[in-house]
Order: structure tokens, then sequence, then C-alpha cells
């Protein structure tokens, strides 16, 4: 039995004292971060909370393991005096949206290999995908993943103001995105790369930028550009 806390309750919080609730042999408790005068002990302690108040939060605990869930910070965030690790789950979270862990990517580090074991096991309860990846490899992780999330979602909110804007059923553009998503398991982007800017179509360009509004404009221009980039 693991004995597992989780401080915070956002997204992930959430999300991960639900699954572990269903797991095995684990003995979970939760508290909210401004909740934390009197710390109940347990094996791992989870610090689920905003980058920002990590080493805060961490620094009144004084559990003999304390690790945390963010992609952007390093292991030294933490400023508790114990032992340190870190449990990032590679997924975007929303409360109202069920998760499968058992699909999710585990990034774990620990100060030890007998810390990184028992969060490899604690990973194992709930998920299949365990990886050992540095703070280092994790800030390189992060950013990539701003750039096929956060970025793309963007992207597709400008396809959706588009298509709002003339009168266009957004989800004419869904089988689409489906598509480009599920190729990338199969076929690298550079090599599944299609439209006017990999063809050089400069035509259809010059015709796309003149329906765009500035600053759509500027990101049509540095995406193209980028595009075309890797022609060279």
């Amino acid at each position: 039995m693991i004995s597992v806390l989780i401080i915070g309750n956002g997204n992930v919080a959430t999300h991960l004292y639900k699954a572990f609730l269903k797991a095995d042999n684990i003995k979970i408790t939760k508290i909210k971060s401004r909740n934390i005068v009197d710390i109940p002990s347990a094996a791992i302690t989870i610090i689920a909370v905003s980058d920002d108040a990590i080493a805060a939060v961490s620094a009144k605990v004084n559990n003999s393991f304390v690790v945390h869930t963010s992609g952007a910070s390093s292991l030294n965030t933490l400023k508790n005096k114990s032992n340190k690790g870190v449990f990032y789950m590679l997924q975007s979270f929303s409360k109202g949206k069920k998760v499968d862990f058992s699909k999710i990517p585990f990034c774990l580090e620990a100060t030890n290999e007998n810390d990184y074991k028992l969060l490899e096991n604690l990973a194992k309860t709930i998920g299949k995908k365990v990886y050992h990846i540095s703070s280092e490899q994790r800030k390189k992780i992060h950013v990539a993943a701003v750039f096929v999330n956060n970025f793309t979602n963007h992207l597709y909110k400008i396809g959706q103001d588009i298509c709002e804007e003339n009168q266009i059923p957004f989800e004419i553009l869904q089988p689409l995105i489906q598509e480009t998503a599920v190729k990338i398991k199969t076929v690298a982007p550079k090599n599944s790369q299609t439209g006017p800017a990999i063809r050089k179509d400069e035509k259809t360009i010059k015709n796309h930028l003149e329906i765009l509004n500035t600053q759509q404009q500027d990101i049509y221009k540095i995406l193209t550009a980028s595009i075309q980039d890797t022609l060279k």
C-alpha cells in the first residue's frame, strides 16, 4: 500500500485524485494548497499547484518524499528539506473531460534510485507509459508540447474565426483535423506536409493573405516561411 497526499485543487490534482481513488494499493488524501497548516503524512506528497506556488508550498512540507507535477519547473524548484522528485504527466487536463491515464506518458525524476522506483510503481497503478526524464529534458519536452498543443489549438481557433466570419460551420474542418492528427502516427510530420507553402504556390499564398487580417497575415507568413525552410 502506497500512501499518497495530493496538495492542490486544480485540473491535475482533481484528475489524479479520482484516478488514485480507483487504484489498487493506494491510500489517497487530498488537501487544498491553502490548507497546509496541518499536513497529513504520506510516502509520496504530490504538489499539484501553479508553477509560481511550488517553491512556497513545498517549503512547508516535512514529509519524506515530495514531488511536483510541472513540466516547466526543474526538480530543484522544490524547497522541502527531504527527498525530491517530479511526477509530470504529458497531457492537457480539463476538469470536465474524462482522462484515460493508460494513454498518458508519465515523465518521472527523483534524487535517488529508490525514490524513482517508488514513483514508477505509483505511475503504473494508473498508467502504462513511463519515462525517466531529467529536468533539462523535461524543459525541452514542455516547449515542444506548447507547439503541438497550445499553438496548434490557437490555430484551430483562428480557423474557427475565419469560418464563423463567413457563415461556414467549423465542423466542416474537423475531419481534416482528425486526419492530420492520425497521420503523424505513421508518417513523420516533415514527410506528410501538404499545402501551398510546401508547393511554393505563390498565387494561392497571395490570395490567402488578402483574406486575412493583419495579425493573421503575420502568423501565416511566419508559418509559410518556416515550412519552406524545411526544403532547404
